[in-house]
């Protein structure tokens, strides 16, 4: 039996993706530093552990050595709603296969690849779990097999689940993972859990296999913040969560006073926050408790950072599919919680300074900024029940949506992953490729017809975008994301140094992206790119703007086009 004190971990991430759960860069998920403090917590120094994400082994083959000579290797990994990846690839079979061979000591994988091993981001498909050579799979908790582990002179665990006491230990311990991640500090978003499990029993989620929902109290995720606080971390989600406006309380009904001290709390433990958004809200929380429903949002959107996404469960607007499935809402009631959202979490900072929040496209120059809190609408194809008429219930769901004047940050349609352990298992991908075709032709007037016009609601020209963190070229342009729970991407003219961050004036709109040039932009020093992508501008009139140089206000530069929204003058004394 191997003393604790002696042994060495190697923990690699392959990137976990769940309907709950982000993992992929620019996020660092639960289970590696889990599963790094449930070490520590069994006796393993913390020096003695040594994390990477699979991008790290892939760019450099010598830290392969650290698998290889590690007394325990960990992995973590899996993909159970696989999407499309910009800060990230996800770990494929072959590698994770490799890595087991690779590693001489003892091995033992966990996460959502439990549930099944497939390509990454390949969609809806049956899947089947395969041990991929290593030692052990954790088919419950993968931190409580590593403490078991360690803690039994790595000989052997029995699967099982941690508990709150258990985690709020093992969260804190393993905090100091961060600073290993290629991301951090800068651009790196850490995922917090406030709970799991959940009350309700959809057919295709994976979550009711943790039962019914477990909270941790806010004063321990208040105190993991910290701790992650103290190591770098500025950018914090609270993603680990079925639903949010039911934190704290009896699993369904909200619980206000929970939601103040929880994100109080963070505010407090962090006052430079750079970001603090969510995930996962259910709309019938919102439909069943309208007046503690409305309380909690206004809490969250009073302490949150803009831009922030409420991802609404709907799945489907079809009351065939919503009945076969266990669905939870029907259209109506959803776009009624759509409603309350708007209203109590929709407005910009600076907004309306009257008093009165305005909704929709900014009515206050200096409210340019995206609104606080808005809900968005996750929508799943392939499940039982599914028909020709569920294409076009969902459309019309959506278009009222639209027609009501409110505003949706994201619009999420994706096709069922059919995984053990679920009623869709057998059924799930068959329907899926059955409806392909027409899945595909749906998915795109979606995208023509409602994401569009709705990113030019939620976004207008004008709107500016702070601590745009610029990802990578392509057709000459540069584009980035700001962190956050589904950052819009933006586009700007011209190849410009990667890896900073810059403040983005919005000036144009694709179905989920948007164009647009650095704020201020110095009207004496833009390019011709840079200026004829102005709304209103175009090619001659830039040409105009720079024959005319210098301006001592931006005002003066395009006639009767006012460019102050976007530009300064770049004078000595001038101003916009």
């Amino acid at each position: 039996m191997k003393d604790p004190a002696d042994i060495d971990v190697t923990i690699v991430d392959g990137y976990v993706d769940e309907p709950a759960h982000f993992g992929v860069p620019p996020y660092i998920s639960t289970y590696p530093r889990f599963a790094a403090g449930a070490a520590v917590d069994a006796g393993v120094p913390a020096d003695a552990i040594t994390y990477y994400t699979i991008d790290e082994l892939r760019d450099d083959r010598s830290r392969w050595r650290d698998v290889v000579d590690a007394d325990l290797f960990v992995y973590v990994g899996g993909m159970t709603v696989p999407g499309k990846y910009v800060g990230g690839t996800p770990a494929e079979p072959g590698e994770v296969k490799e890595l087991a061979w690779a590693a001489e000591g003892t091995s033992v994988m966990g996460g959502p690849v439990r549930f099944g091993v497939g390509e990454a981001n390949e969609g809806a498909t049956e899947t089947e779990r395969s041990d991929l050579d290593y030692d052990f799979l954790a088919m419950a908790d993968i931190e409580a097999a590593v403490y078991d582990l360690v803690h039994g002179g790595l000989e052997g665990f029995e699967d099982r689940y941690r508990d709150n006491a258990e985690l709020d230990r093992w969260a804190e311990k393993g905090a100091f993972v961060v600073e290993q991640h290629p991301d951090h500090p800068d651009y790196l978003i850490c995922e917090m859990e406030t709970s799991r499990g959940c009350p309700y029993r959809c057919s295709f989620c994976t979550e009711p296999m943790y039962g019914d929902p477990s909270f941790r109290t806010p004063e321990s995720v208040v105190s993991e913040v910290s701790r992650l606080a103290d190591r770098g971390a500025r950018h914090f989600r609270l993603g680990r969560q079925a639903d949010i406006l039911a934190y704290g309380g009896d699993g369904e009904a909200p619980n206000p006073d929970a939601l103040e001290a929880l994100y109080g709390g963070i505010r407090a433990a962090v006052p430079d926050l750079g970001t603090l958004h969510l995930d996962n809200m259910n709309p019938v929380t919102i439909t069943e408790y309208p007046e503690l429903s409305r309380e909690g949002i206004r809490i969250i959107a009073e302490h949150n950072t803009p831009g922030d996404t409420a991802a609404f469960g709907l799945e489907s607007a079809d009351p065939l599919v919503q009945e076969e499935n266990n669905l939870l809402v029907t259209a109506e009631e959803c776009l009624e919680a759509v409603r309350i959202v708007n209203e109590e979490g929709g407005w910009r900072p600076g907004e309306a300074a009257d008093g009165e929040r305005a909704y929709g496209p900014s009515v206050d120059p200096t409210a340019d900024r995206l609104p606080k809190l808005l809900p968005g609408i996750n929508l799943v194809h392939g499940l039982a029940g599914e028909r020709r008429e569920t294409f076009e219930h969902n459309k019309r769901f959506l278009r009222d949506v639209y027609e009501a004047g409110l505003m949706l940050r994201r619009i999420n349609i994706r096709q069922v992953m059919a995984f053990e352990g679920t009623e869709m298992a057998e059924t799930g991908a068959e329907i899926a490729n059955d409806h392909k075709q027409l899945f595909k032709t749906y998915k795109r007037e979606v995208r023509e017809e409602i994401d569009n016009p709705m990113l030019q609601r939620v976004a207008p020209p004008g709107t500016v975008l702070p601590n745009v963190y610029l990802e990578y070229h392509q057709d000459g342009k540069t584009f980035g994301r700001q962190l956050g729970t589904y950052a819009l991407l933006v586009g700007l003219p011209g190849e410009r140094e990667l890896g900073r961050t810059i403040d983005v004036a919005v000036t144009d709109h694709g179905f989920r992206s948007v164009s647009g040039v650095p704020y201020p932009l110095d009207v004496n020093a833009a390019s011709m790119d840079e200026l004829r992508t102005l709304p209103g501008v175009g090619k001659q009139r830039a040409g105009n703007i720079v024959v005319g140089r210098p301006y001592e206000r931006a005002s003066e530069a395009a006639g009767d086009l006012d460019l102050s929204r976007f530009c300064t003058a770049g004078r000595p004394g001038s101003a916009r």
